[in-house]
């Protein structure tokens, strides 16, 4: 399935929209690729569908396995960029941020020096999905050392990190939708 370049609607936003709205984080897309997704939820596929093109489960499960994780990512790709003090999954996310990841920056005096801190979490439901998925959430919160905003230098970092960014994105979006749908074998309602 083809995906636009960049949905108009910002995942957070998708979020904050009721779990009632089947198609609540594919908006912004356009209407062909809609009642593509309607088919396949309809004819009861999007599950077996994203099964099948995403197979397996990532292997990073701890928080310290996802602290080496980014950290390896980040070195390999933005060797510049700030030092990340913490990494870590967080089961709050999702239900306060409205967010399945967020960066923090945390400015401290410290003996007459301000401390920058920098911290990466990552919604805990990441912990068990496709490797892809928890890639292309990490490369989205990383891009964000850099680019505070969801504009086109942020994006292009982004397919800099991984080069299939957006394919990613938009099957993640698939992948909650069928996760709030309950389409997913093995994987309990979100």
């Amino acid at each position: 399935m083809p995906s636009r370049s960049h949905p108009e609607q910002p995942l957070a936003q998708a979020l904050r929209q009721p779990p009632s709205q089947p198609l609540r984080y594919l908006g912004g897309y356009p209407a062909h690729l809609l009642q593509q997704v309607q088919g396949l939820i309809d004819a009861g596929r999007l599950g077996e569908t994203l099964s099948q093109r995403y197979p397996t489960l990532h292997e990073v499960r701890t928080d310290k396995a996802l602290y080496d994780y980014v950290t390896e990512l980040k070195a390999r790709c933005m060797r510049g960029a700030a030092p990340i003090s913490k990494v870590a999954y967080d089961s709050k996310l999702k239900v306060i941020q409205h967010a399945l990841g967020t960066h923090t920056r945390v400015s401290r005096v410290q003996g007459g020096q301000l401390k920058a801190k920098r911290e990466i979490r990552i919604a805990s439901l990441f912990r068990e999905a496709p490797p892809e998925f928890l890639n292309m959430i990490v490369v989205h919160e990383l891009a964000h050392l850099k680019e505070r905003e969801h504009d086109k230098a942020f994006y292009q970092l982004c397919r800099h990190m991984s080069p299939d960014y957006h394919q990613h994105e938009f099957d993640l979006r698939l992948w909650l939708t069928a996760r709030d749908l309950g389409l997913m074998p093995g994987v309990a309602e979100a």
